[in-house]
């Protein structure tokens, strides 16, 4: 009985693996979507606008348009993974920003200053920063391109 366990445990443990880099890339396009669509619906007045009021946040309001500005740039970049890393950092960094100057001095807990998602978006790019852009990117593109640029040249000066 015990080698069944085992068996299935070690089967679970395949799917699982498998399964990574693809949960890990869907993961990636959908943080990035929302955070674009967040910046976009503040910055143009898209998706029920700034606050659910259908309108764009006024042009230079500190903070709320630069960090959705931040959010419009930021977000496609890491939804198509190009400058993934970079672009995670500075989004996270944003979402810190937003959740200790913003929202944390109204409560302490999240659910009672209404910072869940700076601080969702702020853990999960944070994640997207530490463990790269994964394969669906075009910076795993650009890199096998280059790659293979760099082994012709070489067998090409030998």
């Amino acid at each position: 009985m015990q080698r069944l366990w085992v068996c299935i445990d070690e089967g679970m443990l395949v799917a699982a693996n498998r399964l990574t880099e693809p949960v890990y890339n869907l993961f990636r396009i959908v943080i990035g979507l929302l955070f674009t669509s967040h910046g976009l619906s503040t910055v143009f007045g898209m998706f029920e606008g700034f606050a659910g009021t259908g309108e764009a946040i006024p042009v230079g309001l500190w903070p709320d348009w630069y960090g959705s500005l931040i959010q419009v740039i930021t977000g496609p970049l890491v939804l198509i993974g190009l400058f993934t890393r970079p672009a995670a950092v500075l989004a996270s960094g944003s979402m810190a920003y937003a959740y200790f100057i913003v929202h944390q001095p109204t409560g302490l807990l999240p659910m009672n200053n209404r910072g869940e998602p700076a601080v969702l978006f702020c853990w999960g790019f944070l994640l997207i920063a530490v463990l790269g852009p994964g394969r669906w990117t075009l910076d795993h593109l650009l890199s096998r391109r280059k790659g293979g640029a760099r082994e012709k040249e070489m067998a090409t000066s030998a």
